[in-house]
């Protein structure tokens, strides 16, 4: 790790593992419990707005928690849970008699892509702030390090190509287990692993000496579910995991500066490589599907694009 962060007392390393670990309990809390996600989503919220984070989130306070990016990205992180749960749960009995779920609506169907691209839209955003600074040298602004380069264009860019290859949100349905999960099977290991390499950059440019956490951490803790727990439910697990995340961040604003610190090398070098992963794979990905929306004759607005890949299937044959 020593190209990336610097080297550091072997605590921070165990530090990270529980944060790894205890964003993927309590996703799987709130995954398998309507009324745990609720409680983690809702009423833990409301109760912190109120009487934890105007102190410890406090505009200009010295952790860097008071800035309007954590406070947008707090509750455009909520808003996805809460929307998802309500796609997951909400129904009723319509004047035919029949039940009706939410998720049956096309136009509900359009809620998550959107949350999504919303939350990518901030990062991009930052990545050009970051940029504007002109701190070409590094310099704490907002009391974070930083450092303005070409990496935070190249990965701009990155980051508006990850939106326009999301594809096959009218395919999104709820799986039929008890914890009636959101699945989504056209959101395929491709698109997973450029969001990765993308918002691990973001990560590294804009917020550099947290992003073992917030990147790293983060990222794997929706990931590893995703491949190894429940399968198609990625979207899912990213908004709960950055969710627990960034809640928890605002309350103890101190962990990441002061309790287990691992903060990069501050080297250029790393900066522009990890920002030039990010958007060639982000590029590929585009090309790739772009030509296979044109080959096939496909609505990227309304189809779905991998029907014929055996992850696709597999996906579907799981959770219906």
């Amino acid at each position: 790790m020593g190209i990336l962060y610097q080297a550091i007392d072997p605590i921070s390393w165990v530090w990270w593992l529980f944060v790894l670990f205890a964003l993927m309990a309590f996703n799987e809390l709130g995954r398998t419990s309507k009324w745990a996600g609720i409680t983690l989503f809702v009423v833990v919220p409301i109760v912190l707005t109120i009487f934890v984070w105007p102190q410890t989130a406090a505009p200009g306070n010295e952790y860097g928690t008071g800035n309007w990016f954590n406070w947008v990205k707090t509750y455009s992180a909520l808003a996805g849970c809460v929307g998802f749960m309500a796609l997951r749960f909400v129904h009723w009995r319509g004047a035919d008699g029949q039940v009706h779920w939410l998720y049956e609506k096309k136009c509900a169907l359009c809620f998550p892509p959107l949350i999504l691209a919303i939350n990518i839209c901030e990062a991009v955003f930052r990545d050009f702030q970051v940029f504007s600074y002109g701190a070409w040298d590094g310099a704490v602004i907002n009391n974070l390090w930083t450092i303005s380069g070409p990496w935070n264009i190249m990965n701009g860019i990155a980051g508006i190509l990850n939106i326009v290859t999301i594809c096959g949100w009218f395919g999104i349905f709820i799986s039929k287990d008890k914890s009636r999960d959101m699945i989504w099977p056209d959101m395929l290991w491709a698109w997973i692993l450029c969001y990765d390499f993308w918002n691990f950059a973001y990560t590294y440019n804009c917020i550099s000496d947290h992003s073992v956490y917030c990147g790293l951490a983060l990222l794997l803790s929706c990931t590893i579910p995703t491949f190894f727990i429940k399968r198609g439910a990625w979207l899912q697990h990213r908004a709960s995991t950055l969710a627990l995340w960034i809640m928890f961040i605002m309350t103890i604003p101190q962990f990441a500066d002061r309790i287990a610190p691992i903060p990069t090398t501050h080297n250029p070098a790393a900066f522009f490589v990890v920002s030039l992963i990010a958007l060639a794979t982000n590029a590929a990905l585009a090309i790739y599907q772009f030509r296979k929306i044109k080959k096939q004759n496909l609505n990227p607005l309304r189809d779905e694009l991998y029907t014929d890949s055996k992850r696709y299937k597999q996906v579907e044959e799981e959770n219906h």
